[in-house]
């Protein structure tokens, strides 16, 4: 958890947020209080994005489905579809502090739509060359996956060099996820930040 200077109702401020999460940290809601605590984990997983694995059945997936990929085209519905489940972070005050940061331009969704539905995505924090990658949901198999590999081949094209999904999961690691120090992930955030890359 993260001790700061800040008066604690204060982090939420976009200026201070986008400060946070440059330094490497990410809030978090108490699913029982709702209270709002920023980590950061001495261990941070990373999908590299030169050398991450397209899982060779998604691609089939993805070549037979009639998936349409939308970038930041609806955040709310984005950020309440990865709410939406039994057990969540993201509370409201959270979506309403990511709603102004999103006005100040830091905040990116890669979308995947069907018959003009919203099938799944995910949400992230760009700054400098680095991406934050914060949550993802699906309401048909594939879809939130199918939004990764769009996010990562994106990412590529416009020379990001960092991707930073926090925590390893079984389900990043079959992208290639993998857990390095906080001071490698440090090394590489201040690469990241000598580029102006824009999402």
């Amino acid at each position: 958890m993260v001790n700061d200077k800040l008066n604690k109702s204060d982090w939420l401020k976009p200026e201070n947020m986008i400060r946070l999460y440059a330094a490497g940290a990410f809030p978090m809601a108490d699913e029982d209080t709702g209270k709002i605590n920023w980590y950061m984990p001495e261990v941070r997983t990373i999908i590299p994005l030169n050398n991450y694995n397209f899982p060779r059945s998604l691609k089939k997936e993805i070549e037979k489905s009639n998936f349409e990929f939308r970038f930041d085209f609806d955040f709310l519905q984005i950020v309440n579809g990865c709410a939406d489940r039994e057990n969540t972070w993201i509370s409201d005050e959270l979506i309403a502090a990511y709603l102004k940061l999103k006005e100040h331009g830091y905040v990116h969704t890669v979308e995947t739509w069907k018959n003009g539905k919203l099938i799944g995505g995910l949400y992230g924090i760009s700054y400098g060359g680095a991406f934050f990658g914060e949550s993802m949901f699906s309401r048909e198999s594939q879809a939130s996956k199918a939004a990764l590999i769009k996010l990562l081949e994106h990412l590529n094209q416009k020379n990001f060099v960092v991707l930073d999904v926090q925590y390893i999961t079984s389900h990043l690691e079959m992208f290639g996820a993998i857990e390095i120090s906080f001071d490698e992930f440090n090394r590489l955030l201040q690469v990241a930040y000598s580029r102006e890359c824009v999402f």
